[in-house]
């Protein structure tokens, strides 16, 4: 027993070690996070925990009602865009070039881009590496039960993972990641 005793009290003291030294490392990090990356990572967990997936739980998801065509979507979408001043800048027929290479048809998937250049410029200017989420994609997906779903990167990461954006930027990334949520929601609705 008093074994047991001495060796539970061995682990207590080094994992108290382990979490000061931890806390050490990190706290000086960690202060410059944003406030918002304990929320943002805690649901990208619970949606990895939830599917097993992290290409699913780092997405967003609307499902489009039914009777709507790709083309009511996709008409939708560049209206909504371009009423919240969101430029299209261009789409890609996956589903035709599947064909053209396969011969084979295949279901609708198509992704659409949209752009704030105002925007993609201030964050250009502030580190090259997110040029990776320029210009915002909404992926027209028909599912293998025949229904359309739109899908496209959950921005919440980009803006609220790490060290805290500076205020501008953030702002602009906070209204462009609620714009393409607002156009999907939007569009899946068949709404102009």
């Amino acid at each position: 027993m008093k074994f047991i005793r001495n060796l539970l009290a061995l682990i207590g003291l080094v994992s108290l070690l382990g979490a000061g030294y931890a806390y050490v490392r990190l706290a000086p990090a960690l202060a410059e996070f944003d406030s918002e990356f304990p929320r943002v990572y805690g649901q990208l967990a619970q949606r990895l925990l939830e599917t097993g997936d992290p290409g699913v739980a780092m997405m967003w998801a609307v499902e489009v009602d039914e009777g709507l065509t790709p083309e009511d979507v996709i008409e939708s979408l560049k209206s909504l865009a371009t009423s919240r001043n969101f430029l299209f800048v261009g789409e890609s027929p996956f589903y035709k070039q599947i064909k053209a290479i396969t011969g084979e048809d295949y279901r609708y998937v198509n992704f659409l881009s949209f752009c704030d250049a105002k925007v993609g410029k201030i964050m250009l200017e502030y580190r090259d590496q997110y040029s990776g989420f320029m210009p915002c994609r909404i992926a027209l997906v028909e599912n293998k039960q025949g229904r359309l779903w739109l899908y496209s990167m959950n921005l919440e990461l980009m803006i609220h993972g790490g060290k805290a954006l500076p205020p501008e930027m953030k702002e602009s990334a906070q209204r462009v990641s609620k714009t393409i949520q607002e156009i999907m929601e939007g569009a899946a609705k068949g709404e102009f």
